[in-house]
């Protein structure tokens, strides 16, 4: 969607970033935490940072709030070094996991907390809450108490009270963690229409792949402090740069062999005499270890043998039923597991293939990315 509105700053040379971090570490005794990253985020981005535990993105939000200093580099947001830079005198906000609302004040009063510190007058305060409880769609829930609405509603309240000073960052951790699976993916594109309205910068800290990727004009994918990859949601998807991202972001299959003949596509060796073909994901040296990845989606299954050039015989050994779809897990004689995906277009009862069936599983040359190890 964000490059379909033209929103790409990331690829206009001459753009200003809102955010500039210059390799910057962060060191907790032996262990780095971030580890000599450099990142430019750009006003009006909704950005991700993602990655298992202990990668380092939490660490990395933490410093860019200001609870964390550098141990080298520096931050700058909207052009000015936050070196030594307090928290509450940086244009930024976080939004919290656990929300943080005051149980004893109402909504109205939650959303005001800040305003009130900062000495804004009391009209000023009143118009300025009352435009957040019509942002985020909780008019009629003002004099309430946090324990007198849903966890989403809560989850809404955090998000104005965040926005309610108008900082020019807002960082989110985890934000929807708490919420059930329905309701978070609900929330996931009000988090959106929210961000597009107020123009606000947001950066958003998650583990959760299919957020990022729902959410994010930008996903960051993190390992061991480092940055693996940078992109658009569309391009980590379907572009990995290396094995760990492509199996890290959604379900994929891995099948290890030897780069053989390189031309307008690969040929990957990959059991005795059986060779697959996939397009190159990056340089590659004949003879070299390699991996074929390839989506479950862009696979298909059949009785007969099909026409493609990556076509392979194997036995269903597992079935996995999703509502909307089936994932076949089919081994082939050579070891490994392919697992296909399948819409079900029909009911349950007329599915084509169940257990211990011979199968053939097929892709074209252009479905699957050969990757260096």
């Amino acid at each position: 969607m964000v490059n379909e509105l033209g929103f790409a700053p990331w690829d206009d040379p001459g753009a200003a970033p809102l955010i500039r971090i210059e390799r910057v570490s962060k060191r907790f005794g032996d262990f780095a935490a971030i580890d000599d990253l450099t990142l430019d985020i750009y006003p009006r981005e909704f950005f991700a940072l993602l990655g298992p535990s202990g990668c380092g993105k939490t660490t990395l939000m933490r410093m860019l709030a200001g609870f964390e200093a550098p141990s080298a580099g520096g931050l700058v947001i909207d052009g000015q070094d936050m070196a030594g830079v307090a928290p509450n005198k940086r244009a930024v906000n976080m939004m919290f996991q656990s929300y943080a609302l005051f149980p004893h004040l109402s909504v109205w009063d939650n959303i005001a907390f800040g305003l009130k510190r900062d000495r804004m007058a009391k009209p000023a305060i009143a118009d300025r809450v009352d435009e957040m409880l019509k942002l985020v769609q909780l008019d009629g829930f003002a004099r309430r108490k946090p324990h007198q609405i849903s966890g989403g509603q809560r989850q809404r309240v955090a998000l104005a009270r965040s926005l309610a000073k108008a900082p020019k960052l807002l960082l989110l951790d985890e934000p929807l963690g708490a919420l059930d699976k329905k309701l978070r993916e609900e929330t996931q594109f009000e988090l959106m229409e929210i961000q597009e309205q107020t123009g606000t910068t947001f950066v958003i800290v998650t583990h959760d792949q299919e957020e990022a990727m729902t959410v994010a004009s930008r996903v960051a994918v993190m390992e061991a402090g480092r940055l693996v990859q940078v992109d658009t949601p569309d391009r980590i998807y379907e572009q990995p740069n290396s094995v760990y991202v492509a199996d890290f972001i959604g379900d994929v299959n891995l099948i290890e062999g030897r780069v053989g003949a390189l031309g307008d596509t690969v040929r990957l060796d990959w059991a005795e005499g059986r060779s697959l073909t996939g397009q190159a994901g990056g340089a590659l040296t004949p003879g070299a270890a390699a991996t074929l990845v390839i989506r479950p989606e862009k696979i298909a299954i059949a009785r007969d043998e099909p026409t493609e050039a990556n076509r392979v015989r194997g036995k269903i050994l597992d079935i996995g039923y999703l509502g909307n779809l089936s994932t076949y897990h089919v081994a082939l004689p050579e070891g490994p597991v392919v697992k296909c995906s399948v819409t079900n277009r029909s009911r349950l009862s007329r599915r084509d293939f169940t257990w211990d069936d011979e199968v053939w599983v097929s892709w074209s040359d252009t479905a699957g990315l050969v990757l260096g190890a």
